[in-house]
């Protein structure tokens, strides 16, 4: 199994040396999809950085909205179809959809119209992938952080109605914990499952930080499914490779082989 950690690819000699097989990115800081093309460096990073960077994460900023009376679906296509050349440029395989500022459903906005909305944006956003051979993976977030897709089931009923191969699901432990969803609902969903993000439950530290997480019920569903995506570690304050990110990854390659 591929194990990552999502950082900024400046670092990904540290990540490399704690162990680590790929860097995420994120979309806003590494792919600037508001930015002129003759402004964005992130081939020359994309050169220098030590491991591939296989993911990017934070797909839409918080002012440009999916969901609610503002939305500019030409002003997303642009912005999309920028994002994604970029990442195919940089030989990225992922673009995950979480970004709950753009996708969050308005006081009083009616919910089946936010929901029509966002298959909208994702059909969209699929068909763009689709030409670039990159693969847009849906994040439920917890009910705490998003009003709008927060769980695995969910999610699932998004990717049914887009129906196109370029847009899949993604399970982040931290927030499918929170959820307090069951593992035969991740083993319905593993069908559409095309990443994962990993952290504790509590603090949403590094795996294996807190002292009582255990990964290898839901590693068990992604090998019986014979998973062949790739798992990154998105969690809080984790900027110590070299110490915590070596013992996070060497912690996840144990509970993998325990699954």
């Amino acid at each position: 199994m591929r194990f990552g950690i999502c950082s900024k690819a400046q670092r990904a000699g540290e990540l490399r040396s704690a162990g680590a097989d790929f860097v995420e990115e994120n979309v806003q800081a590494f792919l600037q999809g508001t930015l002129a093309d003759q402004e964005w460096r992130g081939m020359e990073i994309a050169r220098l950085s030590a491991l591939p960077i296989l993911a990017a994460n934070s797909l839409v900023p918080a002012d440009l909205k999916i969901v609610g009376p503002e939305v500019d679906f030409e002003k997303l296509r642009g912005y999309i179809g920028k994002v994604v050349a970029r990442a195919q440029k940089v030989g990225m395989k992922i673009l995950v959809f979480g970004s709950a500022g753009a996708r969050n459903v308005p006081d009083g906005f009616d919910r089946e119209r936010a929901q029509g909305q966002i298959v909208v944006f994702c059909k969209m956003a699929a068909e763009i992938c689709g030409r670039a051979g990159v693969t847009l993976v849906a994040e439920p977030l917890n009910r705490g952080e998003s009003n709008i897709i927060n769980t695995v089931g969910e999610a699932i009923t998004y990717v049914k109605s887009v129906n196109h191969g370029s847009f899949q699901c993604l399970i982040d432990t931290y927030h499918f914990w929170l959820e307090n969803e069951p593992v035969e609902e991740l083993e319905r969903a593993m069908p559409w499952i095309r990443h994962v993000h990993v952290a504790d439950k509590d603090g949403r530290v590094a795996p294996g930080e807190s002292g009582n997480a255990d990964y290898r019920p839901v590693f068990r569903v992604l090998k019986h499914a014979k998973y062949q995506g790739a798992i990154s570690i998105e969690a809080l304050e984790f900027n110590d490779f070299e110490t915590v990110g070596k013992r996070a990854i060497a912690f996840l390659h144990r509970q993998w082989d325990e699954a």
